[in-house]
């Protein structure tokens, strides 16, 4: 770490505030040489827990970019191949972003979501990490984030579905691209806890995206028609509330017609094909839902005692998912 950066933060740490001069001399003496080192990255964390402690690393957007884009650029570049976020960088930085228990900035919070974008992979603890922060956020954060967005702890903001889907369909992890049995449950969770609340539109469809990705492998989803959704709607009101039972009468009845014979193929129950059928059977293997699965659906469903209109919204995936 160079005299001059070492200066500055200490400066700026002083007067519990950075201008946008400063930040400029930070970039400029940080990067001189091309490469951050590990000195001047505890800098400027360190930075930013006096800047927060005091109020000033909200005053700057310029703040919350820089740090960012530098604590971005020295993870991804720390180590081979570049890209691959290392054990030990992971745990040098969830060290920290829990000095206090949990991540208390929205530039630590805009950190982690930019590394899952960048990163070729993470860690699974700094997955596991980043996701119990994401989901206390959800339920109980409040405040504007740096992009203009809000966080909210009454209900689930469209902020906040982009956040979610950003960790959860992530690309560095060990599932890259799937979604967990974690992520999922998680899903359940934030569901269970903002049922009723006015929670923003895309919530519904990254709900069922991400369960649905779990389940099946699967995240197209698209709304059904009004007409079908009553029909099916009216199937499940004639059902106990166990998922089994649903998928069993499905299976049996007349509906199962109306809907291209989806839930035969998607729970196995429809014969062998010859042709079309033949050459898609491994994808709809892929897509069974499993013994083990229906039983951890279940589970997920009694939490909350009935099906509400999220996990109708899912069961309606379920059967249409195979349809074309």
């Amino acid at each position: 770490m160079t005299y001059q950066f070492r200066a500055l933060a200490q400066q700026a740490a002083t007067a519990g505030r950075i201008s946008a001069e400063e930040i400029l001399g930070l970039r400029q003496t940080g990067w001189a040489d091309g490469t951050m080192d590990q000195g001047e990255a505890d800098a400027i964390f360190q930075l930013n827990d006096q800047l927060s402690d005091t109020g000033g690393a909200e005053v700057s957007g310029d703040w919350a970019d820089f740090f960012v884009e530098a604590l971005t650029e020295f993870v991804l570049a720390g180590a081979a191949p570049r890209g691959f976020v290392s054990d030990a960088q992971a745990n040098w930085l969830i060290g920290h972003l829990a000095r206090d228990g949990r991540v208390e900035t929205m530039a630590e919070l805009a950190l982690l979501e930019r590394l899952f974008d960048k990163a070729e992979r993470v860690p699974e603890k700094l997955k596991a990490f980043a996701l119990a922060e994401i989901e206390q956020t959800v339920l109980e954060g409040t405040g504007p984030t740096r992009n203009g967005g809000e966080i909210a702890a009454t209900h689930i903001t469209a902020t906040e579905c982009a956040l979610l889907r950003k960790f959860v369909f992530s690309f560095a992890g060990d599932t890259a691209g799937g979604v967990s049995q974690a992520e999922a449950e998680m899903l359940f969770r934030i569901k269970d806890a903002t049922l009723g609340a006015p929670n923003a539109p895309e919530w519904e469809a990254l709900f069922v995206q991400g369960v649905g990705n779990f389940l099946m492998g699967y995240n197209r989803f698209e709304q059904v028609s009004n007409e079908r959704a009553a029909e099916l709607d009216r199937f499940m009101a004639d059902s106990s509330p166990r998922i089994g039972a649903f998928f069993g009468r499905m299976a049996k009845s007349d509906l199962a017609d109306n809907f291209g014979m989806a839930v035969h193929k998607v729970l196995g129950f429809g014969r062998k094909g010859t042709g079309e059928q033949a050459a898609h059977q491994a994808e709809v293997s892929a897509r069974r839902v499993t013994e083990s699965e229906n039983a951890w659906l279940q589970a997920q469903v009694d939490a909350n005692g009935t099906i509400d209109s999220l996990e109708k919204a899912l069961l309606r995936f379920i059967a249409e998912s195979e349809q074309d």
